[in-house]
């Protein structure tokens, strides 16, 4: 698996962990400052696409995850 496709994982289970627990009607309702986190994760993803820094990504390379194409051909 590459660094992308670990970063889009986590990114996607960060934003609905969130929403879950941010979220009233959520049967793991906890508060909704969990939507503050939502938002961190987006505007964090938005800079990403503008910039290409990606905290995430120094840390992944570091564990030894590789690097490469984001497709899966």
């Amino acid at each position: 698996m590459t660094i992308e496709r670990v970063i889009r994982i986590m990114a996607g289970f960060f934003v609905l962990l969130s929403l879950a627990l941010g979220y009233h009607g959520s049967p793991v309702f906890v508060s909704e400052w969990f939507l503050v986190f939502t938002a961190f994760v987006g505007l964090n993803l938005l800079q990403s696409g503008f910039t290409g820094f990606c905290p995430p990504e120094k840390l992944l390379r570091k564990l030894g995850v590789k690097g490469g194409s984001c497709s899966a051909n």
